[in-house]
């Protein structure tokens, strides 16, 4: 039986995870706020808080509208320290095997979903400019079929 796509009513709050917090957790808040706005709390995290946010990921988000130069790379352990508590998130989405595994071990002890979507990761493939827009675009785009696949079309 394939993976039917069953459109999902839009939870309260959203936390998006990823390795370093600096291409796809931070492409997916971004999309994510720009699809339905206000109508949930969306933050993003990294297992680790290394990398400052990636050029070419704001390239490619700025072509659709969404703005991501101001984004501040975090980690898990950073969250608190925001005023976020893991607790207080409804679904988890992990866009990497690294933070589906912090995200399970961080969740354990609470009643929280955390789903796991394989997004590409873009970051040191690609010979030249254009071919390292071109991954970054699909790795984009792949979050944009996930999210309208899981919550619907974007809200008005």
């Amino acid at each position: 039986m394939g993976e039917a796509s069953v459109i999902q009513p839009l939870p309260q709050s959203v936390l998006f995870c990823c390795d370093h917090n600096a291409v796809r957790s931070p492409m997916a808040e971004g999309i994510m706020k720009k699809l339905y706005g206000m109508r949930c709390y969306i933050q993003s995290v990294g297992v680790k808080n290394d990398l400052e946010i990636d050029g070419f990921a704001i390239t490619v988000c700025q072509e659709i509208g969404v703005e991501l130069d101001r984004h501040r790379s975090r980690s898990f352990d950073e969250m608190e320290d925001w005023g976020d508590d893991l607790s207080s998130f409804d679904l988890v989405l992990a866009l990497s095997p690294a933070s589906q595994r912090r995200a399970l071990d961080l969740t354990q002890f609470y009643h929280l979903e955390v789903e796991y979507w394989p997004i590409l990761d873009p970051t040191g493939m690609g010979d030249n400019r254009e071919s390292r827009l071109a991954l970054y675009r699909q790795a984009r785009d792949q979050i944009i079929e996930r999210l309208t696949a899981r919550f619907g079309p974007a809200m008005e």
